[in-house]
Formats: structure tokens, sequence, C-alpha cells
């Protein structure tokens, strides 16, 4: 660490999807405990909303890398070299730890400081959970170097236990991730409720794994809109055609928080959530949720949400017209939901990525050794 015993962070991050409000709020909370954080955006320049939130965190400073994500990486040896060029960069700005939002780069570098990886995704669990059949070659050579990755690690997290099983099955690891939930700073006071029933969604629509195609079928049959915030085509040429849903295209955070702020029914579809940071945000708002029926959605939100099994579009309509229906419920789930969120407040994610982050430079300090056990 700095003279001052001061914490210096290095985060990966990409501005492609929730990754990036979690790097955000985690630099910004570990900022009130003294951490400066240098974010090493890999894959597209985040947009000018995006640039202009990381502005208004304190003790961070972004570096455009222009290094490729390992999902739109064409080879291995480009990830391989993005390892190396973070471990240049880690060492210029005297990082303290290197905290990978991917871990592909880990695969193939060596690092003079811990490695941490939080997994939020992979493509291994991704296709476990969305589609069926081996993986294609560019699935398998990209879970490859995740596996070494994961491996050369000097600490994994995950933030929901449901997720770290997974990750633990689809890489044969001899324990678990560390469960770090992640938390969100909640936007404000909520507003005055729709006059008349609507639906929202958000996130990326063009990604199979939110299955937005089940919301879209379910619009079809509901006599109320189902309102849809997110692209719907993705950086990898990914495309969604969505007949049914009132598409709003990408928002910036303050519009979608906006729309969070009316309580709307809030639905998310999706098959593969590790965690799922807009449905935290919606329940923070007040809305009532409609989940698809997965572990880590009834680990998060048993109790206070209604769920429909995945991929049934029917299930999904009744929900949202009986919530429609009753006023009543549809505002008691609301208050439960919000109620839960508290649970997965910013200072409770802060204070576990604190703890881990001091416990690895106790063991680099102690030599206890690096990587995590197969």
């Amino acid at each position: 660490m700095s003279g001052t015993g001061r914490l210096r962070l290095l985060m990966t991050v990409d501005a492609v999807g929730g990754v990036w409000t979690y790097a955000l709020d985690l630099a910004a909370g570990l900022a009130g405990h003294g951490v400066g954080t240098v974010l090493a955006v890999m894959g597209p320049a985040p947009a000018p909303d995006q640039a202009a939130a990381a502005l208004r965190v304190p003790r961070l400073r972004l570096v455009e890398t222009g290094l490729p994500l390992e999902w739109l990486a064409e080879s291995p040896a480009e990830v391989v070299a993005a390892g190396h060029a973070l471990a240049r960069l880690a060492e210029e700005t005297g990082a303290d730890i290197l905290h990978l939002n991917a871990p592909g780069p880990a695969a193939g570098a060596a690092f003079s400081m811990p490695v941490l990886i939080a997994c939020h995704s992979c493509l291994a669990t991704w296709w476990r959970a969305v589609r069926t059949g081996p993986m294609p070659a560019d699935f398998t050579w990209r879970t490859e170097l995740v596996a070494r990755a994961y491996r050369k690690a000097d600490c994994l997290v995950a933030p929901s236990a449901a997720f770290a099983a997974a990750t633990r099955a689809a890489y044969g690891l001899a324990a678990p991730p560390m469960v770090v939930r992640n938390g969100r700073r909640a936007a404000g006071s909520a507003g005055t409720p729709q006059a008349r029933p609507v639906a929202f969604t958000a996130g990326r629509l063009w990604d199979d794994g939110k299955d937005a195609a089940t919301l879209d079928r379910a619009a079809a049959l509901l006599p109320f809109p189902v309102v849809a915030a997110g692209p719907v085509e993705g950086p990898n040429g990914a495309r969604a055609a969505l007949a049914h849903l009132r598409l709003l295209g990408r928002l910036p955070e303050a519009e979608v928080a906006g729309y969070l702020a009316a309580r709307p029914i809030f639905a998310s579809a999706a098959r593969y959530e590790p965690f799922g940071l807009t449905v935290l945000e919606a329940a923070q708002a007040g809305c009532a949720l409609v989940l698809a029926d997965t572990p880590v959605f009834r680990e998060l939100w048993e109790g206070v949400a209604q769920f429909a099994p995945v991929g049934d579009a029917q299930a999904f309509a009744e929900a949202m017209r009986g919530l429609a229906e009753d006023g009543e419920r549809r505002a008691a789930l609301g208050v439960a939901a919000q109620e839960r969120a508290r649970r997965y407040g910013i200072g409770a994610q802060v204070d576990a990525m604190l703890a881990a982050y001091r416990g690895l430079l106790r063991g680099m300090a102690g030599g206890t050794g690096r990587g995590v056990a197969a």
C-alpha cells in the first residue's frame, strides 16, 4: 500500500452491462474508506452518460485501455496479451490489488500483486442455463481460459450462493467462490404510482439469457403495455426481434430510475442471472416483482416476489395481469421487496470486499501462497 497506508486498487470493467454499475458503486463506497481506484475499461468505450457518472466518483481514475473483452476477442492470444497489458498497467499505477471483473486476462499473465476475480458471469454457466448439447469451439477455448484464470486467482467472489455453486460445478473447483452479494445505492424516494397499470423490464434485451422473448410473448397477452429499456443489439452481433414490448432503447441510469420511481410491475424472465442489479433497483423503488423461477431469484427474493416458470409466457402474463387487477397485493409486494432490498445495501458489499482485499494483502505478506485450489 501507499505510504499513508491507503489501499490502491486496479479494477477492470466493461461498459456493456451491469458490471459498469457494480464497479462505480463499489468504487464510490471504497472511496469513503480512503481507497483509490483505477478503473480500466475493456471492450467498447463507455457512453457519455456513463463516463460522466465515473467522473463524479471520488478517488476514481478512468482509463480506456482499448483491450478486448474475452467474450469479444477472436483468439486466446488476444486475451493473454490483454493480461500482460493489465500487468503493466497495474505496475504503473502502483496497485496493491488487481480486481478483475472478467477473469480471462489472469489466465496467462503474471502479476506481482494479489488477484481477486469477481465471478459475475461466464460462458460455461450461461450455456448450461440457456442452451443444450456441447458448447461450440469458440465457447470452449474461452471457457478453458476462464478455468485457468480461476485456478491462478488468489480469491474468487460471487454475488449469490446459487451462482457460486454453479461456478464450482462448471469448473470443478474444490470450493465455491466466496459469496459477496452485490449492493446498490438507492436512487431516492419513490414517485407517485402510475394510475394505469404498466409493466417494466430493463437490461440487455439482445442476450438470450435475459429471455426478453418470453416477456415479448407475454406482452401480446396483456391489455396494458410492457415497457422495455435496453439495447436489442449486442456488440457480439446478437439481435433480439421483439414485436410486442414497447421498446425504449438504452436509457441513462437516471431515466431508468425515473421509470422505476413510478412503481410499475417489474418483470424479469431471465433464465440466466447471477444476481440481477436491475431487479434490486426495482425493489429499492418499491416495485412489485414478477421473476423467473430460478435458484438465484429464489435465494434473493423468496417470499417477496411472484415467480413464474422459466420460459412460460402464459404464466408471466397471468402473474402481471393479476397484480394489475389487485392494487392492494401489488402495493404489499412492493413494500415487501423494498424491505428485502435493504439487505443488499452497498455498505455491506463494501465491508465484505474490504475484508477480502485486506485478507489477500495479509496472505501475501505472510507468504501463504497463491492460487485457488481445483
